[in-house]
């Protein structure tokens, strides 16, 4: 059963059609969450669990709670959001729309997720560019090679003047077997990644270079977090914004969640898009 398929923003890069999972070679898996999490025998939880194992035994379940939906439960899984009846039986994939509070709801516990993936991510990992003081932080799975994540770089002292603070991490989007891949890690290898990371997404040469890098971590937390086109831009509170957004949308639309609650750490979190 082919499941969790995903349609890329108009203002995002796609990612490779069959984008390979990042849990061999080099790099480690990361452990945000437990290949399932724990549920107690005989729960709604665990019927759920054990219905999504019926569909494939390899599934990384992120997360698995009571779903806005009565009788079911939401089940985050591979950065989509799936919802499983108590009894096991019945399993509904799409957007859970509030049509009153006008609301993705499916996007509250994918933001959770998120979050939790995104703490694994040490600042070291990450290559920030910060005004002195800023307003906001966003985090941007970015790729050397996408129009859309170049567009954005060209713009990243307007986005820091807006009081927007970026912290790249790396999504080749073209998976771990691509040029793209070797060009992310001579990035993360370099000593000045800021000035490596500018010069690649205007193709200037980045001399090679392998050392112990973040580059296919990162790239398999993209993919627990939903990510379906480069640049994701993710706040802090764990919502995804639509693609790339010029820097006077993206403070627009940053003060607008702050206004709602939902654009720090730890708030409440609606719909992404």
């Amino acid at each position: 059963m082919s499941l969790l398929l995903g349609v890329a923003s108009l203002s995002a890069c796609a990612q490779s059609p069959a984008p390979e999972r990042a849990n061999g070679g080099k790099g480690t898996t990361p452990a945000t969450s437990a290949d399932a999490p724990a549920v107690e025998a005989g729960t709604p939880d665990a019927r759920a669990l054990a219905a999504i194992r019926t569909i494939n035994e390899e599934i990384k379940v992120d997360r698995i709670a009571a779903a806005p939906l009565p009788g079911f439960r939401e089940v985050v899984v591979g950065g989509q959001v799936l919802y499983v009846s108590d009894d096991g039986r019945y399993l509904v994939q799409g957007t859970l729309y509030d049509v009153k509070d006008k609301k993705d709801l499916s996007q509250v516990g994918l933001s959770v997720v998120r979050r939790e993936l995104l703490d694994t991510v040490p600042t070291k990992d990450r290559i920030i560019f910060a005004p002195p003081s800023p307003k906001y932080t966003v985090a941007v799975f970015t790729d050397v090679g996408c129009s859309y994540c170049r567009k954005l770089h060209q713009e990243i002292a307007e986005y820091n003047k807006q009081g927007i603070a970026v912290e790249y991490l790396a999504f080749p989007r073209m998976g771990v077997a691509s040029e793209d891949f070797k060009k992310m890690e001579a990035v993360w290898c370099s000593q000045d990644r800021r000035k490596a990371l500018t010069d690649a997404k205007n193709d200037r040469k980045v001399v090679a270079k392998q050392c112990k890098n973040p580059v296919r971590m990162q790239y398999e937390i993209g993919q627990r977090a939903g990510l379906t086109g480069t640049p994701m831009i993710i706040t802090e509170s764990g919502v995804q914004m639509p693609g790339y957004m010029p820097p006077e949308a993206l403070r627009a639309a940053l003060d607008k969640l702050a206004a709602e609650g939902e654009a720090g750490p730890g708030a409440a979190v609606a719909g992404g898009h």
